[in-house]
């Protein structure tokens, strides 16, 4: 009957040492994912004086109208 016991209290211990890493894993992949989000979120948002100017270099306004944008902006 002990050797039966023994045998399970060495599994026991291996049992908790996996469930930790699976659980530093898991909080791993979730703070990964999170920043990524966060990463595309923040290289998305362009300012206005940005939009402006791809609006410029795509030749959809002219220098004037370019200057006079840029002038209300700042």
């Amino acid at each position: 009957m002990m050797e039966g016991f023994g045998m399970h209290g060495w599994g026991m211990g291996w049992g908790w040492i996996i469930g930790l890493i699976v659980l530093a894993l898991v909080i791993w992949l979730i703070i990964r994912t999170i920043n990524q989000n966060q990463g595309v979120t923040q290289s998305s948002e362009k300012s206005p004086l940005d939009i402006l100017k791809e609006r410029y270099a795509r030749g959809e306004i002219d220098k004037e109208e370019f200057e006079q944008r840029k002038k209300d902006l700042m």
